[in-house]
């Protein structure tokens, strides 16, 4: 389909997860320290669990990066498992003398069970490990290498929670779009330093003590809880993606992008739901011709997408995740091996995964885009990138009648 392609490997308490990255040009500047930044940003939220207080994620860029620059080989990157130490005998690779300790009580609202008869496991251990959402944080690494070189081409990327439980925040990156962005270039990075000020990464300063008393009143019962995060990507040139292929069209690969996110059960892109409730006269974005400014568009419902192709306008998802199902107070489940009833096993876990999860977006998101705009553009340096982008959006803003893209 594209040109990047992505693997990532590892255990949630085994020694390390690695990934490897293939198909980034030469070229790109990058180092650990970027990258580190963006697994920090994994981390924190209000909610987190004590792994958080365990790991402090770092990364090992292993290949494809030498004296901080892109080599056009693949790129292979490792994240260390600080509590390994403590799971060396039950994650050990190699075999072990004596009876290992197995888990066969499987908990609703995971992989355990599924897991376990697809691969016929006797040990539930051996699904939850690989099924576990720490495996993002190798996504994540990954994703901020993609960051970067989509940043080259002006590209920018945020995230935000708009909701938890019930509470909903009343901001969207849906309402901002090119043209008004074109008045204010610097107008995004105030939004990003707002948000990254949150203790939830919410960028209404009114809802966000409502979703901190949420969380804070689930941890208080032993309850988990949901909700719903933003992510977009800003002055993305059109047509990435295709509208000739099913499986080449944009909306498609960001849904299932976003759909592989542990714990997603919805993508919306644009308006998503609301769409099916308004009149078309309502719902499609207007196109204009104003004077200096060239062709536009004043809304953007559609969520930057078109036909499967990026449109010129902020490309944004929206994205509901589940209530984390390990609780504290567990719910019925049975033992696989005695088929009695019992109560679900209980793993250390987080009461709101939510804010880590937005950052996980725009790690995909990145991703996504990266190969869309590899496919789209060619190359394989980032000058020889930059070349054939600047003649492509040339001639676009000349059709569009402005210079939006130079």
């Amino acid at each position: 389909m594209g040109q990047l392609r992505y693997l990532t490997a590892g255990e949630s308490h085994g020694q390390a997860l690695v990934g490897i990255l293939e198909g980034i040009v030469a070229g790109i500047e990058i180092c650990s320290a970027e990258i580190d930044e963006f697994l920090q940003r994994r981390q924190r939220g209000y909610g987190r669990g004590a792994r958080m207080k365990i790991e402090k994620d770092r990364v090992q860029i292993l290949s494809g990066v030498r004296h901080g620059k892109t080599l056009g080989s693949p790129i292979a990157v490792m994240v260390r498992n600080l509590d390994w130490k403590n799971w060396r005998q039950r994650m050990n690779p190699e075999p072990q003398a004596g009876e290992v300790e197995r888990l066969t009580i499987v908990r609703p609202g995971h992989a355990d069970l599924a897991g376990a008869l697809k691969y016929g496991h006797d040990d539930v251990r051996n699904v939850l490990e690989r099924a576990s959402a720490r495996e993002t944080a190798v996504r994540v690494a990954l994703g901020a290498i993609a960051h970067k070189f989509l940043r080259c081409f002006g590209i920018r990327i945020l995230s935000q929670v708009v909701q938890i439980g019930s509470v909903k925040s009343s901001e969207s990156f849906l309402s901002i779009t090119t043209a008004s962005l074109s008045k204010d270039r610097h107008h995004l990075e105030k939004i990003a330093a707002k948000i990254e000020k949150s203790k939830i990464g919410c960028l209404s300063e009114t809802a966000e003590p409502e979703m901190i008393r949420l969380i804070s009143q689930a941890m208080a019962n032993q309850e988990t809880v949901g909700g719903i995060f933003e992510v977009a990507a800003f002055f993305a040139p059109v047509g990435l993606g295709s509208h000739s292929h099913w499986d080449r069209r944009l909306d498609g690969r960001v849904a299932s992008a976003m759909m592989s996110i542990p714990g997603i059960k919805s993508v919306e892109i644009g308006s998503g739901r609301d769409s099916a409730t308004l009149a078309g006269s309502q719902l499609h974005d207007e196109i204009f011709y104003r004077q200096n400014y060239g062709i536009i568009r004043e809304t953007n419902r559609a969520g930057g997408i078109e036909g499967g192709m990026s449109n010129g306008e902020p490309i944004v998802a929206r994205c509901a995740m589940k209530p984390i199902p390990t609780l504290m107070k567990p719910l019925n489940s049975v033992n696989l091996e005695k088929l009695t009833n019992v109560m679900a096993h209980k793993e250390r876990s987080d009461v709101c995964a939510v804010p880590a999860a937005a950052v996980v977006g725009e790690a995909v998101l990145s991703l996504v885009l990266a190969d869309c705009f590899c496919e789209k553009f060619g190359g394989d340096s980032l000058e020889e990138l930059k070349q054939n982008f600047e003649n492509y959006t040339e001639t676009t803003s000349r059709r569009l009648g402005h210079n939006r893209w130079s």
